[in-house]
């Protein structure tokens, strides 16, 4: 199949790398040292799903022919990437994203395409200029359009060493990875990996707070928690609880995470975002809490204080200290503790 990865960064350059060593023709859409590095000397994947070297094309156009577009950049950059790239009418496409919203733009703006949703759940990180890393294998989930997860199956389910497999509900799958995501903001705002994250005990209860608020907007909205790896609806749901108990499941569910992410220090995307010099995408995962939670009556402050320190790094471009932001987290985790 020829399939066309817009935004091979991190976990779109792994897509593409895997396609292309299964045997389907592959282009990439990239820029700057990357996409000189990609057309130089290719892709290379090393980690958790082998090492491949990927002679793919760089490409500003979408062939007429393509089988397949997976959209893969960031939520915030959806629009522009598609607006800029024309994709063919009527041409499947796959929209592999962090938060919500992504798919939504790929609707309004391509009416004629069927569109699917994809979620990974494996680790992977950009670590030079055409060189990506699986750092955590693990499954991915897609669903939406039939069409659109059809071509998703076909070009995706031999190409992944893990499962690839399709959800009955793939917006109660999105909201449970919006549950996991909770482990981007804290990384992006001190400069820890996931996993020292969660290790400290002060920032470990951010983050259980921060997956209480998400699973209890999820619960007033009526959401269908579908399984993404280990994480189901009865792993999600004792974090609705309220007061203590809510928060404690969250930190359990934070050490579970973070036990499966292995020994190899995972940065998360927004991280890598702010190492990079470029936007998060925030917005589309505490956003989307904050936004769903006005939406329900639900108070979100952590999430919502979490969203305020990711923009002030990102303005400055330095990191806060672990003092410094549980210092300017301590307000509103004095108001989730009485939730």
């Amino acid at each position: 199949m020829r399939v066309t990865v817009i935004g091979a960064g991190a976990v779109g350059g792994v897509l593409a790398a895997l396609l292309d060593r299964a045997g389907h023709d592959v282009a990439v859409v990239a820029r700057g040292d990357h996409a000189a590095a990609i057309a130089r000397e290719g892709l290379g994947l090393d980690g958790g799903f082998g090492a491949w070297s990927a002679r793919v094309p760089v490409t500003e156009r979408v062939a007429a022919d393509t089988g397949l577009v997976i959209v893969a950049v960031k939520a915030n950059d959806t629009a522009a990437a598609l607006t800029d790239h024309r994709v063919p009418e009527g041409c499947p496409v796959l929209v592999v994203q962090n938060g919500l919203g992504g798919e939504a733009v790929a609707r309004a703006l391509l009416p004629a395409s069927p569109v699917a949703v994809g979620l990974v759940l494996f680790a992977a990180s950009l670590i030079a200029p055409g060189r990506v890393t699986v750092t955590g294998a693990a499954p991915m989930v897609v669903g939406g359009d039939e069409t659109a997860v059809a071509a998703s199956l076909a070009a995706l389910g031999p190409a992944l060493p893990e499962p690839v497999t399709q959800s009955p509900d793939i917006v109660g799958a999105q909201w449970t990875k919006l549950v996991i995501n909770q482990v981007n903001a804290l990384p992006a705002i001190t400069g820890l990996s996931v996993q020292d994250t969660v290790a400290d005990s002060e920032l470990r209860a951010v983050l259980g707070r921060g997956m209480a608020e998400t699973a209890r907007v999820g619960e007033a909205l009526g959401v269908g928690w579908q399984p993404i790896g280990p994480v189901t609806a009865e792993v999600i749901r004792p974090l609705a609880q309220p007061g203590v108990a809510g928060h404690d499941a969250g930190e359990m569910l934070a050490r579970l995470l973070a036990r499966g992410m292995g020994d190899v220090p995972n940065p998360a995307s927004m991280l890598q975002s702010i190492r990079r010099g470029r936007r998060t995408e925030v917005d589309q995962i505490n956003g989307a809490v904050v936004a769903a939670g006005a939406e329900a009556g639900i108070a979100t402050p952590v999430n919502a204080a979490l969203i305020a320190l990711v923009r002030t790094v990102e303005a400055e471009g330095a990191h806060l200290s672990r003092a410094d932001t549980l210092a300017r987290l301590a307000p509103a985790l004095a108001l989730a503790s009485r939730s």
